[in-house]
């Protein structure tokens, strides 16, 4: 733990700038919405920093996890606001796509392709017509990782 906190003696800046890119980077790879308000907060910890407020490590790390805690709470009550009738989870995405329209990145054969909505892409299954890439389908359900589409 030394050898961090004396890393971080050196560069406090570069250190929760780094934190930051590695969440998000986490975060847009794997699209959980999760990790996103720990990369903002490692941000603005990084600022904090490079503005030259006297903290030190731990007030640096107390105040990333303040901000990180108020954040995440704070956009659930966003998401909440904006979608009522949504589960006010952040993270339960897969229960907001059915009903919404998806693009097919991926033409289906037997029944089976890839299309991409709501920022990501993901596999999907078909019954009956199998839609070309770059045709429009409307999700009708998720079943783990794999959608239920129906053409649309």
């Amino acid at each position: 733990m030394e050898a961090l906190v004396n890393l971080h003696a050196a560069q406090p800046f570069w250190i929760w700038l780094a934190l930051g890119v590695a969440l998000l980077a986490i975060e847009a790879a794997t699209s959980t919405e999760w990790l996103l308000w720990p990369a903002v907060s490692a941000g603005v910890v990084a600022v904090v920093a490079a503005v030259g407020f006297p903290m030190g490590f731990w007030g640096e790390a107390l105040l990333f996890g303040a901000l990180t805690v108020a954040s995440t709470l704070l956009s659930r009550r966003l998401i909440q606001r904006v979608n009522p009738d949504d589960s006010p989870d952040i993270n339960a995405r897969d229960g907001r796509l059915v009903g919404q329209r998806a693009q097919v990145t991926h033409a289906f054969v037997d029944g089976r392709g890839r299309v991409f909505v709501s920022g990501s892409e993901w596999p999907a299954e078909i019954e009956g017509a199998s839609p070309l890439a770059g045709e429009s389908v409307v999700v009708e359900s998720v079943n783990g990782a794999r959608l239920k589409v129906r053409a649309g």
